[in-house]
């Protein structure tokens, strides 16, 4: 068995699931995220990799059928940032934003299993200096001066 699953994609648009040896669905591939499987979709003729493409798909039929995750105001920003020099650092800065949300996300549901209370009230504080930190890199990096003096 291979350490990444090639999902291949015909021209007809089906997904071929190379491990498995067998045709899989786009909800199929949203179970591999879930379950933590690593793959590659690649297309069958140019083997081009379209991973990003089809989790895109995913996230686009996940956002029309059910409680949308990104707001309007929210996907016109990420459209405006395409054409700003700093893109990529925004792109950076979104991804490093939801890796420190997960980690968050689990720190909480460990504490809680404590005292709730004292659990909150630590993880806003360090929530708080993460974010300052993070948003002092970010000025940092695009050469702009913070009034904020956190350390």
């Amino acid at each position: 068995m291979s350490a990444t699953r090639i999902i291949k994609k015909y021209p007809n648009r089906r997904l071929y699931d190379t491990e498995d040896s067998k045709y899989i669905t786009l909800d199929d591939v949203k179970k591999l995220v879930l379950n933590g499987v690593d793959f590659i979709v690649k297309d069958v003729k140019t083997e081009e990799d379209l991973t990003r493409n089809i989790l895109l798909q995913i996230i686009s039929e996940q956002e029309h059928d059910g409680e949308p995750f990104f707001s309007t105001e929210l996907l016109i920003q990420i459209i405006r940032s395409y054409r700003d020099s700093l893109q990529s650092m925004a792109g950076d800065y979104i991804e490093k934003s939801m890796q420190l949300f997960v980690e968050q996300q689990k720190q909480f549901q460990e504490a809680m299993s404590s005292n709730p209370l004292t659990a909150m009230s630590e993880l806003t504080d360090k929530n708080l200096k993460m974010w300052q930190e993070m948003q002092n890199n970010l000025f940092k990096a695009a050469g702009l001066k913070t009034d904020n003096n956190s350390k």
